[in-house]
């Protein structure tokens, strides 16, 4: 039987560094089976500036906890053998792992070079600054801790095409490209073009370059056994560069390889546009969403929820959507901060979790709460999951017809025992609203999974039923069986 697929983003910015996620994970991989996800997202698994880095900092991408360098052998998560451990337990419990790929950037390097290089404004790319200078930069990085175990490959400035930062200068308002070197015109056009991010800028149209990256991506494939990948910062990288290596990297390795990619824009435009570039090789996280549910929840009754849906890859391209609430940046104090207010992540996670567009990711920091910035886990998130997989299958139908109180059902199928659902939700005072199930369902009695409603619907003889919602919360009507099943697993 196939049930529908959810994704964990299984890591939170501000986790530990004790070294024991990695054995975390595999301790949770049963647990998270159970509830019905079905693939985890996990962080950036190789060496970083400092033992404290999360994943993003990248130093060598061939050592997962393996070797002694920048101070550690082990990263924050663990080791190499403790991260292929929990690969395996997801892996035995029937849930594939998504990789994080970051191949925007180096930091960290171990040696200095002069380099000659012009200055670009950081805020507008597209003027130049500064005439021809010498800097020296952390361009070098031979990987001494190594011993060019895994590969002999070594960086220096003929890899990179910028950076931010060069000994003995303090230029904070501008970033220093190489001479020779121009930023990828296929990139986002914010700041004029997006190509520099941060650290050490990777050339991605240096063939050397290109040809390392494949070189490393298969070794890393076959070294660790993941399903699939997360690709950070994808508006940063020339367009095409994706598009070549995922094709030859699924037609080397003959693997299915799904890949979705971080595209940090709520412009629906940007992010189709994105999609085409690379004729729906990957798809993207749903970012404009995201920012619906971030407006919505500092709205609260001003917000029109008749519009929660419009201008979002869920409703424009829904084949190629992933669909989530919060991530790692989104949180407090983090770079894209935008987290959605408490009351509506119930909302929110309903919209994607029981409904058929995308593939949704929930964040760990929602199921699991976050002690260190005092959040709470969202509630009853863990029975819309596990509604998700059991029974919200079927037709779909929307009433997106007022703008605080707006529900859909699904009429369920065949094939999954007890499916079928109406969702009501409400950013005011909450109300009823008429929907149809189906006659399939005429004299069936359906309850609220969430509990605020307590009552009992029963469905009429032409297949109608009346679904109320209380104020500024969420109700998803399931059928008797359903709702006793869904009680017992919380």
């Amino acid at each position: 039987m196939i049930h529908n697929e959810t994704m964990m983003q299984y890591f939170e910015w501000y986790l530990p560094n004790d070294g024991l996620w990695w054995k975390r994970c595999s301790a949770k991989a049963d647990n998270l089976a159970g509830l019905g996800v079905t693939r985890v997202w996990l962080p950036p698994a190789y060496k970083g500036t400092s033992q404290e880095d999360v994943g993003y900092g990248v130093y060598d991408m061939y050592d997962l906890g393996e070797f002694d360098q920048k101070g550690t052998v082990r990263t924050k998560y663990g080791t190499k053998d403790e991260y292929l451990d929990a690969i395996r337990s997801f892996h035995a419990n029937g849930i594939k792992v998504y990789a994080d790929i970051v191949l925007n950037h180096r930091m960290g390097g171990d040696e200095t070079e002069k380099v000659r290089a012009v200055t670009d404004l950081a805020d507008d790319r597209t003027q130049q600054v500064g005439g021809k200078q010498s800097v020296e930069v952390w361009s070098k990085f031979t990987f001494p801790g190594r011993g060019g175990k895994y590969s002999t490959f070594t960086w220096d400035h003929r890899h990179f095409s910028g950076t931010d930062w060069a000994v003995n200068e303090e230029n904070s308002d501008r970033i220093y490209r190489f001479l020779g070197k121009r930023w990828k015109k296929d990139t986002d056009p914010e700041k004029g073009n997006f190509d520099y991010l941060m650290g050490m800028n990777v050339d991605m149209g240096n063939p050397v370059v290109r040809d390392e990256t494949r070189k490393w991506l298969k070794w890393y494939l076959d070294f660790t056994g993941v399903d699939a990948l997360r690709l950070d910062a994808v508006k940063h990288i020339s367009f095409s560069f994706y598009k070549e290596l995922l094709e030859r990297i699924r037609s080397e390795t003959g693997k299915e390889l799904p890949a979705v990619g971080e595209y940090w824009s709520g412009d629906i435009e940007r992010l189709l546009n994105y999609l085409d570039s690379v004729e729906n090789e990957m798809s993207l996280f749903d970012v404009a969403l995201h920012y619906n549910f971030f407006h919505a929840s500092q709205g609260g009754a001003d917000y029109d929820m008749r519009h929660i849906l419009d201008n979002t890859l869920v409703k424009e391209r829904p084949s190629h959507a992933v669909p989530f609430v919060d991530n790692h940046d989104t949180q407090y104090g983090q770079s894209l901060q935008s987290f959605i207010e408490d009351w509506f992540k119930p909302l929110a996670y309903a919209l994607i979790l029981l409904r058929s567009e995308g593939m949704p990711c929930v964040f760990y920091s929602d199921y699991y709460g976050n002690p260190v910035q005092n959040r709470p886990m969202v509630a009853n998130l863990g029975k819309l999951i596990k509604a998700r997989y059991l029974y919200a299958y079927g037709e779909q139908e929307d009433y997106f017809d007022d703008p605080h109180v707006i529900g859909w059902v699904r009429r369920g199928d065949k094939a999954h025992s007890d499916s079928g659902m109406a969702v009501l939700l409400s950013n005011g005072e909450g109300g009823s609203k008429r929907m149809y199930m189906g006659r399939k369902f005429a004299g069936c009695s359906f309850f609220d999974i969430i509990g605020k409603c307590t009552e009992e619907i029963v469905i009429d003889e032409e297949g109608w039923g009346t679904f109320r919602t209380e104020g500024g919360s969420v109700a998803v009507w399931a059928l008797q069986n359903a709702f006793e099943n869904l009680i017992v697993n919380e």
